[in-house]
This record gives C-alpha cells, structure tokens and sequence, in this order.
C-alpha cells in the first residue's frame, strides 16, 4: 500500500522567531520548536498542515505566488484581532465573490494572507 503524503507549508521570513507568535495566533498554532533558521508550528490538538517559517537573506519584493486562507465565520473581528497584534490590511474594503467574502490582509513582515468567510455568512 502506498504512502499517503502529508502536508507542510514553508513560509520564508527575516526573523521566524519574531513573526512565530504573529502566526500562532492567527492560525491557534503552537510552537513545536526553534532550530537555526527555522522555527516549527503545529496545529493546538486538531489536524491539519504544519507551518515552518524558515529564515531567508533577502526581503520580500513582490506579491506572493502561493498565500494562506484563514476560514471563519466572522471575518472582521479576526482581521480587527489581527491588527492588534500587528496585521495590517492590504485593502479597505471586504471583497466578494461567489458568495464568499474575504479581507486581504499582510503579516508583519508583509506576507499575503485572506480572512475569508468560505460562503458562511450567507450574504
């Protein structure tokens, strides 16, 4: 019987050990450990992909090809929980589309990410 693959997303950074806690309570990870240039983030007791924030010598220089969805149901009060601990928006306005609504946000050191209703609100 094969394998089944499991899933990691690798997240390049200038300082993992500082955007490390941005990103656990963005997602409800917790830190599974630091070494060298990587700092490790699991899900807190459920399933679900690993994030490993990894130290990269150069800034980032364009718009991300590959960015992360967070789903809930209430977008504003995690974008507005987000902002507190660093977050900023990228856009003003909650964009819509095929029922679903979502707020383009960017990390501290401005990685791309959605919060994103996934068609929940119903509006």
């Amino acid at each position: 019987m094969a394998e089944t693959p499991g899933m990691g997303l690798v997240l390049d950074c200038n300082d993992p050990e500082a955007l490390a806690p941005f990103w656990a309570t963005a997602l409800d990870y917790v830190p599974l450990g630091a070494v060298e240039n990587y700092v490790l983030l699991v899900p807190d007791a459920r399933p679900g992909p690993k994030l490993l924030l990894q130290r990269v010598p150069e800034d980032k220089s364009g718009k991300n090809r590959m960015h992360l969805d967070i789903e809930v149901a209430d977008i504003e009060a995690l974008a507005t929980s987000l902002e507190g601990i660093g977050a900023q928006r990228v856009r003003a306005d909650v964009v819509t589309e095929h029922g679903s609504h979502w707020i383009l946000m960017a990390d501290p050191e401005d990685n791309e990410f959605c919060i994103c209703d996934g068609g929940q609100s119903g509006g």
